[in-house]
């Protein structure tokens, strides 16, 4: 049961118009740049993203953002993206912020089948209260605002309920795989990328190093969340953005 697609752009080319896609990556690190790259090639639009943050001005998912193909994203942090920014606040994309522990375990949840948990995290603010502007229209008022959402109280403290996440797809990069969709990530990749592959019904693996088994006492993705898997050139293995320079004398 052989994973392994001849290239990245055969690997996407049932991305369509309208989809849902999790992406891994955490800031510059793990970030599937080379799927991310095939889909901005294939073109679809009205994509809605599933991220921790989009990508950065000219990388990652801010290559999408730019050429206005995603319609929505949620995530955790804007951050320093400032095309993300500005079609944000001139509403020409939809974005739902959700604090990062909170998107990490909605990820998993939908990955494990649970449709649904309660959290204390967002209680007492507008994350729960609802109100959050989730679009702004192009005078700058609230088009869309978040709903608010159900509270409970559990052993006397009042806690959120929040929904799981799955998508069609998943993007997700790792340090190494086989061809059964085994993974194993690098450091701080492991943060999003393997909740992610979870969460996606149809999950892709760019991977930098393709071995013909993986040692099970490694592996951190086991290969029946993935469905298929592109070996990364050399080239495109080492090819990593940094995100601030620090210079000392």
């Amino acid at each position: 049961m052989g994973k392994v697609v001849a290239s990245a752009a055969a690997a996407v080319a049932d991305v369509r118009d309208g989809a849902s896609l999790a992406v891994g990556g955490f800031g510059l690190s793990g970030v599937p740049n080379v799927l991310i790259e095939a889909v901005r090639v294939a073109g679809p639009r009205e994509l809605s993203v599933v991220s921790n943050n989009c990508g950065v001005d000219g990388g990652g998912l801010g290559l999408l953002l730019e050429a206005g193909m995603i319609a929505r994203v949620t995530g955790s942090y804007i951050g320093e993206n400032k095309t993300f920014a500005r079609k944000y606040l001139a509403g020409e994309v939809e974005v739902e912020l959700v604090p990062q522990g909170t998107l990490a375990e909605r990820l998993r949840a939908g990955g494990c089948g649970i449709p649904a948990f309660y959290t204390p995290a967002g209680v007492g603010t507008a994350v729960a209260e609802g109100g959050m502007p989730w679009r702004y229209a192009a005078d700058g008022t609230v088009a869309v605002a978040s709903p608010a959402k159900e509270i409970r109280a559990f052993d006397g403290v009042d806690h959120v309920l929040e929904r799981g996440i799955t998508t069609d797809f998943a993007l997700v990069r790792a340090l190494r795989g086989d061809p059964y969709g085994n993974l194993v990530f690098a450091k701080a990749s492991r943060n999003f990328n393997p909740l992610a592959a979870m969460a996606g019904r149809t999950t892709i693996a760019e991977v930098e190093e393709l071995v013909d088994a993986l040692d099970p006492e490694e592996v951190q993705l086991p290969g029946v969340f993935v469905q298929r898997v592109v070996a990364l050139t050399p080239e495109q293995a080492a090819a990593k953005g940094i995100e601030k320079r620090t210079v000392r004398a």
